[in-house]
């Protein structure tokens, strides 16, 4: 699952030579400062699974609501915790009065509690996630890249980013006849990493009280990544 694949680098270079500096001797060194921009990416898997479960009740007693709510919430917990390939994240939990038809007299209470689920074990959150299922409902399932391999990934990225721009300021002097080159100034910039995206409820098949638990079906997928290198060089001319 932490594993990716490089695609090819895509490189941009803009030159913008500037006028020399004023001769003051003969064998002075003249200096061009030269644009350039270089990009390479990568295919990086979402190796992080995020799944929100929620309990939603009425009552018109709050105490009686809240302490339902409670108690499906506990029984959920208790069991998740038992898989510890699964990080819990208690979710938000609120409550808000129900009124009559001329909104003006509160006649019950509804409250929605959540309940969020992270693992890079896939098989260990789905088929948990279908037991939790018999009592909870699906809020979303969203994938994100997890930070190791975010790290990685970046690091990699920024390695070849200096080095493709290396390279293109190495063409660059040549093209122009110089001598060398030295880096005047390099920014480095990371896109592409995703954040969770969600996918709907009605996507996933949830287990019934009278059916046996339902292991939802994954598909992560990956997204593509990229570091740019913009930065400027100058040129020594012979």
């Amino acid at each position: 699952m932490h594993t990716f694949s490089r695609s090819a680098a895509h490189l941009v270079l803009s030159v913008g030579t500037l006028a020399s500096l004023p001769a003051l001797a003969v064998d002075e060194l003249h200096y061009n400062q030269i644009s350039l921009r270089a990009e390479v990416s990568h295919e990086v898997a979402r190796d992080l699974m995020i799944v929100t479960l929620y309990t939603e009740e009425q009552n018109a007693d709050p105490a009686k609501l809240a302490a339902d709510v409670s108690t499906t919430m506990n029984k959920a917990l208790a069991q998740a915790k038992q898989v510890k390939e699964v990080t819990l994240r208690q979710g938000s939990r609120n409550s808000y009065p129900i009124y009559d038809t001329k909104g003006q007299k509160i006649t019950g209470w509804r409250e929605r509690a959540e309940l969020r689920l992270e693992s890079s074990d896939f098989a260990a959150l789905s088929k948990l996630t279908g037991e939790l299922l018999t009592d909870l409902k699906m809020g979303g399932m969203d994938f994100a890249i997890a930070t190791p391999t975010r790290k990685a990934s970046e690091d990699a990225l920024l390695k070849e980013a200096v080095g493709a721009f290396k390279a293109r300021a190495q063409l660059a002097t040549d093209a122009l006849g110089g001598k060398s080159y030295k880096i005047v100034n390099l920014n480095l910039n990371t896109s592409g990493y995703p954040q969770p995206y969600m996918r709907a409820p009605m996507m996933m098949k949830a287990a019934s009280m009278d059916s046996a638990p339902v292991t939802p079906e994954v598909e992560a997928g990956t997204s593509q990544v990229s570091m740019t290198a913009d930065g400027a060089i100058e040129v020594l001319m012979p």
